[in-house]
């Protein structure tokens, strides 16, 4: 069993060089850091990326802030080529051409906008062909490199450039997309939903097991954009927090079809506290606005109720 305590993962070599240009208070890059400290020593990765704001403030041609090797994808297809290199890296490794005892991970990046939306189909189709490589979501609930377009996990109610919140809108009006229960459903071995909690043992512990579980793997990683949620870069980990607190975003994986929760509140805290923390729900606190809460915790509920009865269940 590995130790997973902050102190021990944080003393490991970082493999994602510091000098990179993410914005103060992303997400995006502590997840990086995150699930490739988990890589074992001696053992190598091939990083995959699809376009978005992770891509683009840490590659420049010739340049990159990986340590390992790197590839940037377009928007749709970081699964499908991440899927041809491990299949090029078997057939390497077969012909002599790499030596046996050199060990390589194959590891992709994305955003919920190449991941949820663009990306899917090439996701999808690596997964079920049962490639051994794990797929990154670092979800922001938005096209956020772009320019904040709403995406099919951007939540409802939220305030995007393209569901703006006004005198004629309340934001955007559909639910978000479960991708973490779809890749679920794709009888991959091992898919988990995790987030920056406070001593990162949960992302710490799910991203090693999917780095290291045979055969497909999937991580969906909240990952707060103080732009894009309007908030203070500083506040990121309470965000998190409160998300996983009020069960906007529970901590879950599916083990071989075995669905368990990480996490279990001890007392679920109403979502409003989450909501509050961002500018981009700002509009649901105006007077007359209270239904638009009501119904926003409904979906809440009915999402974790729903969660907690598969993992009573056990079996997909």
């Amino acid at each position: 069993m590995s130790d997973y305590s902050l102190k021990t993962m944080m003393n490991k070599p970082e493999r994602l060089a510091p000098g990179h240009r993410m914005c103060a208070g992303c997400g995006a890059p502590i997840v990086v850091r995150a699930v490739l400290r988990t890589l074992h020593e001696g053992d190598h990765a091939v990083v995959g990326n699809a376009t978005g704001c992770l891509e683009v403030s840490t590659f420049m041609y010739p340049y990159t802030s990986y340590k390992d090797s790197y590839i940037h994808n377009a928007f749709e297809n970081a699964g499908a080529t991440m899927s041809g290199v491990e299949t090029a890296y078997h057939v390497l490794k077969k012909k002599g051409k790499i030596p046996a005892d050199e060990n390589f991970r194959f590891i992709t990046f994305g955003g919920d906008g190449g991941t949820y939306d663009i990306g899917f189909q090439s996701l999808s189709g690596a997964m079920e062909r049962g490639h051994d490589m794990t797929y990154v979501c670092y979800d922001n609930g938005a096209y956020m490199n772009t320019g904040i377009q709403r995406s099919s996990a951007t939540p409802m109610f939220a305030d995007t450039t393209t569901t703006p919140a006004g005198k004629e809108s309340n934001g955007k009006v559909q639910y978000r997309k479960d991708l973490t229960a779809i890749l679920a459903e794709h009888y991959i071995p091992y898919a988990a939903q995790t987030t920056l909690t406070r001593d990162f043992r949960d992302l710490h512990r799910t991203a090693e097991k999917a780095v290291y579980t045979a055969g497909p793997t999937f991580l969906n990683v909240m990952a707060p954009c103080p732009r894009g949620w309007r908030y203070p870069a500083e506040d990121i980990m309470e965000i998190c927090r409160l998300a996983v607190e009020t069960c906007y975003w529970p901590l879950f994986e599916v083990d071989h079809g075995n669905w368990k929760l990480s996490y279990e509140p001890k007392h679920k805290l109403p979502i409003e506290d989450f909501l509050r923390t961002q500018g981009r729900f700002r509009h649901l606190f105006k007077p007359g606005n209270e239904h638009l809460i009501e119904l926003f915790q409904k979906e809440v509920d009915k999402r974790w109720e729903d969660l907690q009865y598969r993992c009573a269940r056990g079996q997909i």
